[in-house]
């Protein structure tokens, strides 16, 4: 496996993301900033954020297995929230916790979450994305 994550001593442990990705793999793979879109392009979960970063992190799962990984590869996730607050956040973990029950995942990489004013089109509540290694 091409990634290590890891909390190291001296900063805080976090639940629901490691503080250290260590790449050690050959194959860089970006992948775009993904929304709730669907394979036709319909927006899933609309005005719901929890089924929104449901269907991100499912749109990310493709990509990874298209490029020959999984999230076991990715190296950091960006999170890009519309009108971000605190509050928010039981909602967006309950959608990564219903991804990774879909997936079969454990989703601890290194993680960033930027609060903005908008995204593409007004529909879209959040847009995730991944930098992964592969071996």
């Amino acid at each position: 496996m091409a990634i290590t994550l890891l909390n190291p001593s001296g900063l805080p442990e976090i639940d629901v993301y490691r503080q250290v990705s260590i790449a050690s793999g050959s194959k860089l793979v970006f992948i775009a900033g993904q929304v709730a879109w669907d394979a036709e392009g319909t927006t899933v979960g609309e005005g719901d954020l929890a089924a929104q970063v449901e269907q991100c992190y499912l749109n990310i799962g493709t990509a990874l297995a298209e490029a020959g990984g999984s999230f076991d590869d990715v190296a950091k996730l960006t999170f890009y929230v519309v009108d971000w607050t605190p509050e928010q956040l039981p909602t967006l973990l309950e959608g990564i916790s219903r991804a990774a029950a879909k997936l079969g995942i454990t989703p601890v990489p290194p993680a960033t979450l930027i609060g903005v004013a908008a995204l593409d089109v007004p529909e879209h509540l959040v847009e995730i994305e991944a930098t992964a290694v592969l071996d």
